[in-house]
């Protein structure tokens, strides 16, 4: 390939780039009409940041805010954010989840994601495909759990997340504008929590 032709394909390929949000997996590439080939040599020539295997992403474009998050939302798609990772997407913690919480459907299996904090659990039912809203973090959309489906799931993985966290989940989540309390008995029902959770919600709203 000539230096004009490989000026031509480098510029198509990143216009491609650039009507996705300069971030596309190898497999969106390839089907959007980009060569594997082209996309390792635009790596090579620094065109392309490659943030972990199979994901890639224009080197010029602003710097992300979520690079974990943007990665664990393109490489698995089918998953749903849940427990601390949706809590701080939330604002119902003070804690920094160190680890992506992602809800997968019991059975469900991913790839190894390379040098990512991922934490991977299976939920079942509707305890899995209820309660799911989707968000954009860098302009890439994922999946993630409603307030009162996270507090119903942090209660059942208490032991997990700790039940000072879920405490102070619940308290902050009873403070916020749009609470809804007939919501969060639902889930609680849902992930077989009812019981659990009735004696909290007693006294804070007492």
């Amino acid at each position: 390939m000539n230096t004009a032709t490989k000026a031509k394909t480098y510029e198509r390929a990143i216009k491609v780039f650039k009507t996705h949000g300069g971030l596309l997996s190898s497999t969106e590439a390839i089907q959007a009409g980009i060569h594997p080939r082209d996309l390792y040599a635009m790596r090579d020539a620094k065109l392309l940041e490659q943030m972990s295997r199979g994901l890639y992403r224009l080197s010029d474009m602003p710097s992300l805010e979520n690079p974990d998050l943007v990665t664990v939302a393109k490489r698995v798609p089918k998953g749903v954010l849940c427990l601390i990772s949706a809590l701080a997407l939330h604002e119902l913690t003070t804690q920094i989840p160190h680890e992506v919480y992602v809800a997968l459907k019991m059975g469900a299996r991913i790839h190894r994601l390379e040098n990512l904090p991922l934490r991977i659990f299976h939920f079942s039912g509707k305890a899995f495909t209820e309660g799911i809203e989707e968000r954009k973090v860098d302009g890439v959309a994922f999946r993630v759990y409603s307030k009162e489906k996270t507090l119903a799931d942090c209660f059942k993985y208490r032991n997990v997340v700790g039940m000072d966290t879920a405490l102070e989940a619940l308290r902050n989540y009873w403070k916020s504008r749009g609470k809804n309390m007939d919501k969060l008995t639902h889930f609680s029902k849902i992930c077989r929590v009812e019981n659990v959770m009735r004696p909290y919600l007693e006294t804070i709203q007492e």
